[in-house]
């Protein structure tokens, strides 16, 4: 067994799998995904079961991201389900294009990969306005979205997450609101709320001076404005960019902001284990050919896990902070938050420093602010 995998099997992990696979580039895409040709996703499919093979670890949170996963197949989703070591209650995600699931002769069996044990599927709707769907490169509109989201429900898996875009070319209060509502009466169990970033290298970067984007402050705004009408419609703000209903908070996710531990496999994929970082170069040959990971440091230390637990809404806890580290969090972080709470922009008390909803809008400040010491 390769040294970067090895770990306390005794205590279950996440698994994440990269699938780099899209029938085509979103233009504001910078995660690493290629078009597939020839037998490249059979390759890759084995390859992928022959590094779970590898591991003794147990999995408790399993998250098929991309990239398309679903672009693969379900008969290649549960090929690879069938290799992994999973505990009973294990969440399994899996991230869903409604333009390869939406369709009236969609190749894509839910029911297969619930079988499967797929319990959990996250679909990036991005906006229920079909001209802003069009804006952002995305292939089929709102249709496809409801008739997947029947088609997932029909399969028996009701725990569905849909991914919202802000500050997107031509958005307005009324289109988020639409898209909003939309994801309300959908019967989403999970919303993601991300602000669009111009990423270097991707075709809206090239453009950027020709989008139709809304300013700063007007992108602040539909933030406040997504935070206000999820509360309404009884989404809890767990972390800065997502929102549940009681009981559905990623389980997967949580383990990146909580510093806990996740393998990670496939080309560009990362992983945190026994304290060591290591990931993929995002090069799918190399990956296939079985080239190792490379090493990026140990992981977990004090100032990772405070920017970390600072994303979420809980913030950082000082009781977990001291079970994990041994000491109380340092005194003077908690000076430094006397300046931030008086404008608004931080929550103190005897348990956890947090983040106000104001606070997440500047949130690379003000924990910089917190962790200069």
């Amino acid at each position: 067994m390769p040294p970067f995998f090895a770990g306390d099997i005794m205590n279950p992990i996440g698994l994440y799998l990269h699938i780099p696979f899209c029938n085509g580039k979103c233009p504001y895409c910078d995660f690493y995904s290629l078009t597939p040709s020839g037998d490249i996703i059979s390759r890759y499919v084995d390859a992928l079961c022959r590094e779970i093979d590898k591991t003794d670890h147990i999995f408790d949170t399993v998250y098929f991201g991309g990239g398309t996963p679903s672009r693969i197949g379900a008969d290649n989703i549960a090929k690879i389900m069938s290799h992994i070591n999973r505990t009973d209650n294990c969440e399994a995600t899996l991230e869903c294009n409604p333009s390869d699931t939406g369709r009236e002769n969609s190749f894509f069996d839910f029911e297969k990969v619930a079988k499967s044990g797929i319990n959990r599927i996250s679909m990036g709707l991005q906006s229920a306005n079909d001209s802003e769907r069009m804006s952002l490169g995305r292939r089929g509109g709102t249709k496809e979205v409801a008739t997947s989201i029947k088609r997932i429900k029909k399969a028996g898996i009701d725990n569905i997450s849909l991914d919202l875009m802000l500050g997107i070319p031509d958005q307005t209060e009324e289109s988020l609101k639409r898209s909003i509502d939309f994801c309300q009466s959908s019967g989403a169990k999970h919303i993601s709320a991300y602000m669009l970033k111009i990423e270097e290298g991707t075709p809206f970067f090239e453009r950027k001076n020709l989008l139709s984007l809304p300013d700063e402050d007007k992108t602040c705004d539909f933030y406040l404005q997504t935070v206000s009408l999820l509360a309404e419609h009884g989404y809890n703000q767990y972390e800065i960019s997502n929102f549940s209903l009681d009981g559905y908070e990623s389980r997967h996710n949580l383990k990146y902001w909580h510093c806990e531990e996740y393998l990670g496999l496939g080309a560009s994929a990362h992983s945190f284990v026994d304290g060591k970082r290591f990931y993929y170069e995002r090069n799918i040959e190399d990956f296939i050919n079985g080239v190792s990971p490379v090493d990026d440091g140990k992981g977990g230390d004090e100032e990772e896990y405070i920017m970390l637990a600072l994303r979420l809404s809980e913030g950082l806890v000082f009781e977990r902070f001291a079970s994990r580290f041994g000491h109380q969090v340092p005194e003077v972080l908690i000076n430094n938050t006397k300046a931030l709470k008086k404008h608004s922009l931080v929550n103190v008390n005897d348990t956890s420093v947090s983040l106000t909803v104001n606070g997440f809008l500047v949130s690379d400040s003000v924990i910089t602010a917190l962790l200069d010491y």
